[in-house]
């Protein structure tokens, strides 16, 4: 009979030797590849970083020869000192040099942005527009040196995002590895930014590629890192905006507070996120009425941003000082309240004028002036029961802007990151998770989901949605001389009744009338032009069509849990 404890061992033993074989094997046949991988993530975190970088100095630079003033953060300070026409000149000047490098560089007149690096990652294999994109970034940074009210995270996150897509077309990366490429750039492009590893590795999961794949992790982790690096090596290891210490909440009964803040942040973020589309929908409206040329559009807009800032400079650039104000409690009650309206009028005026810039920025400004406000409310009526009205104004912050790029678990740990305050998780935590869950259900699910649902590209819904626009019919239809092609005779038959496919349509297309028709398969045709009758070219079948998606989901899936 066998002693139990020696047959245990012996198992162990044996699984022991069979995992160190299968360890050794992996290594053989995947170490290598996988470890280079690595040190390409690296190379393109350097990269970005030091992109980041350059695009932080050359809008100091061009800046301080604007207004002559070269820290950003006391912009507001300085230009109540400059003439009058001064603030208007240089805003409009800007806008006609951006008018006229999207008009000569784009097709489209159209700056690049967060919303383009997510399309790219869903639907071209993490590739985005160069010449477009590098346009954009040019862009942007005139439009923030010269009085444009938007950020800078959006165009370094686009940038970065061309050179992870230069990277991935010089290797000839597949979907997944450009994918992963694209997210270890913007990790580094956010770390870079705003000193924040953290949160910038789980913002390249959480809004770009939309998964947390085990996979992905690394890479993008060691891209995160070195953006950070970078930044440190010149700025140091400083938080971006510095807050006083007594922000402790005084009892958990405050806590209500924060989760009604959540539901004001939450409605604010929605008014700020569609005062930018409605009033793009004005500036469509009025430039199709009167016949604008589109390289003019900025350029009114920078007019427009001169005269308000006439009168409230606040507005001019990112907007740190103002923010930084907000989050030590240097407001006033009014000043809080005024200062954000019009730093949403002057938000939706720039970007709605096609002028480039991040609206990651703006909604942390307008986040901290909502929470500022709001505390200083709360903390009159219940002031034996509250604690500092700065903490509102630290969790406002977060809220509104995690609402608006609907990713509240990198919102809320970049607001840590660029506070360097860990104690007030809890009530940032609450505000967050309220107002991203109410603003999520009055827009489709972020203000860059929604920049994409306006243009018809389907992304908010998720893989089941938008995978059908990724599959080309004429790669998956059964031509003529297939061995089960399609009968010739129905098909011109069908051609006749004008049931019929152009063969450059995707899926996305084909679905819906698969739906309505009651036919096995529909010719797919090239289209030729008025007095050119159609060319058959073959027919695509309900049962490839279904397969093909079923294909398609079933590789996202293991992309996505891999």
């Amino acid at each position: 009979m066998s002693n139990p404890p020696q047959g245990f061992l012996a198992q162990q033993r044996a699984a022991l030797r069979s995992s160190w074989q299968r360890l050794v094997a992996t290594v053989r046949r995947q170490g290598p590849s996988q470890i280079q991988f690595w040190f390409i993530a690296l190379a393109v975190g350097v990269a970005a970083g030091f992109v980041a970088l350059l695009f932080r100095k050359g809008i100091i630079w061009l800046q301080t020869l604007m207004y002559g003033h070269e820290d950003v953060r006391a912009l507001l300070a300085h230009a109540d000192g400059l003439p009058w026409y001064w603030l208007v000149i240089v805003p409009t000047l800007g806008g006609l040099a951006v008018g006229l490098l999207l008009h000569f560089f784009t097709n489209d007149g159209r700056v690049r942005s967060v919303a383009d690096v997510i399309e790219g990652a869903a639907l071209h294999e993490g590739r985005v527009e160069k010449r477009a994109g590098l346009a954009s970034a040019v862009a942007s940074w005139i439009t923030l040196s010269t009085g444009g009210s938007t950020g800078r995270e959006g165009p370094v996150v686009h940038l970065a995002a061309v050179i992870s897509s230069w990277v991935s077309n010089r290797i000839h990366a597949d979907g997944i590895t450009g994918r992963d490429l694209l997210g270890c750039a913007v990790a580094a492009a956010v770390s870079a930014s705003f000193n924040a590893p953290i949160a910038g590795a789980l913002f390249a999961l959480e809004v770009v590629l939309r998964h947390f794949a085990v996979h992905a992790f690394a890479p993008i982790v060691i891209a995160s890192v070195a953006g950070t690096v970078i930044n440190r090596l010149e700025f140091g290891d400083v938080t971006e905006f510095s807050l006083p210490d007594a922000t402790a909440l005084a009892f958990y009964i405050e806590l209500p507070a924060f989760l009604l803040l959540g539901l004001v942040s939450g409605v604010i973020a929605v008014i700020l996120m569609k005062s930018v589309f409605w009033t793009e929908d004005l500036g469509n409206y009025l430039q199709a009425r009167t016949g604008l040329p589109r390289y003019l559009r900025p350029a009114c807009a920078g007019l427009l941003l001169g005269g308000l800032a006439i009168w409230f400079p606040h507005i001019i650039g990112v907007g740190y000082e103002t923010t930084t104000n907000a989050l030590t409690g240097q407001l006033l009650l009014h000043e809080a309240i005024v200062f954000a309206i019009l730093k949403v009028i002057a938000v939706a005026i720039t970007m709605a004028g096609r002028m480039g810039g991040g609206i990651f920025s703006p909604s942390l400004m307008v986040g901290a002036l909502t929470g500022l406000a709001f505390g200083m409310i709360a903390t009159s009526i219940f002031p034996d029961v509250s604690g500092s009205e700065v903490l509102y104004a630290l969790a406002g912050m977060g809220a509104v802007a995690a609402a608006v790029l609907g990713a509240p678990i990198s919102t809320t740990l970049i607001v840590f990151e660029l506070t360097g305050d860990w104690q007030t998780g809890l009530a940032v935590m609450v505000a967050v998770s309220l107002s991203t869950a109410l603003a999520s259900r009055m827009v489709d699910r972020s203000f860059f989901l929604t920049q994409l649902e306006r243009r018809d590209v389907h992304l908010a819904a998720g893989p089941q949605a938008y995978l059908l626009s990724t599959v080309r019919i004429i790669k998956i239809m059964r031509p003529m001389g297939h061995p089960r092609a399609a009968d010739e005779a129905t098909c011109w038959d069908l051609i006749g009744e004008g049931v019929y496919f152009d063969g450059n349509a995707s899926l996305e297309t084909a679905m819906p009338v698969f739906d309505r028709a009651n036919h096995d398969f529909i010719p797919v045709v090239r289209l030729g032009g008025e007095d050119t009758p159609p060319e058959l070219l073959g027919a695509l079948f309900q049962v490839d069509a279904l397969k093909a998606l079923n294909r398609a989901l079933a590789e996202t899936a293991a992309e996505e849990h891999s």
